[in-house]
């Protein structure tokens, strides 16, 4: 099944249609676009997929460096959210930054979630006081050198080590590289404000608020700081659990997305 491609105004969404079936709300992780769901809108005959673009990223205008890029964002999610529930709460799923995208949206406007599940999302601030966090600074410090000196191409080669999906930057179409190397400006702009909460998504009492069921999915072989975040979030979360996916990176709805719509089919029914 092909996406459908629509347009309304500054929004751009691809929608998987199936008559009759449950809205699901599915917003991508960085350097992505909402093609990344096409793996599980194809797979689950029972949802109608929505997946936006998000600030910057697939046929969205360019960041203009200024716009709060997870306010825009998370601005998306809230108006296809009230478009595709019709008034009603939606299933929402969102993956890295997506994910942190996804649990704002729910945060701020429970009214319209139904339930949510969070793909690694890359609430960095959530794994403050773990183990790993050292180790985390250390790596996102060599990152930030490397973006200071203006070479996104040696950027996008590192973050992609850590965050893509196994392959090496060379080993990517022409076109895909020169996406995501563009847009590495938009994961670290990103990236300040998911390390230190500038969002308040941690603020105390605030996730304890959330009364919505949550499924926190991570991949057996992601980055160790998700774990750390996952398990502070499925602390604080009061209807939260944790599933892995074994052998699955960060990367997991495009490269598991088989398991992942398992995970999804039997916490959403």
């Amino acid at each position: 099944m092909k996406a459908e491609l629509h347009q309304d105004r500054a929004l751009y969404w691809r929608h998987w249609p199936r008559p009759g079936a449950r809205p699901l709300l599915a917003l991508h992780c960085s350097l992505s676009h909402g093609g990344e769901w096409g793996g599980l809108a194809r797979l689950r005959s029972d949802l109608q997929v929505t997946a936006p673009d998000l600030t910057g990223h697939g046929r969205m205008p360019e960041w203009d460096g200024v716009t709060d890029l997870h306010r825009a964002s998370t601005d998306i999610a809230r108006a296809l959210a009230e478009r595709i529930g019709q008034g009603g709460p939606v299933d929402v799923i969102g993956h890295s930054f997506g994910g942190t995208v996804a649990l704002r949206l729910a945060l701020e406007r429970p009214d319209l979630i139904r339930r949510l599940i969070l793909a690694e999302p890359v609430l960095f601030a959530a794994a403050k006081g773990s183990a790993i966090w050292p180790v985390y600074l250390a790596e996102h410090g060599a990152l930030e050198v490397l973006h200071a000196k203006g070479d996104d191409t040696a950027t996008a080669k590192m973050f992609l080590s850590v965050w893509g999906a196994g392959d090496p930057i060379e080993a990517l179409l022409p076109n895909l590289r020169a996406y995501m190397v563009h847009r590495m400006g938009l994961v670290m702009a990103l990236d300040t404000g998911l390390m230190h909460d500038a969002f308040g998504l941690l603020e105390p009492g605030r996730l304890e608020g959330l009364r919505r069921p949550v499924l926190l999915v991570q991949g057996g072989d992601s980055p160790p700081v998700v774990a750390a975040i996952q398990a502070e979030l499925a602390c604080r979360l009061p209807d939260a659990r944790q599933v892995t996916i074994p052998g699955a990176g960060h990367m997991l709805p495009v490269t598991h997305a088989p398991a992942l719509s398992h995970l999804v089919g039997d916490f959403l029914h």
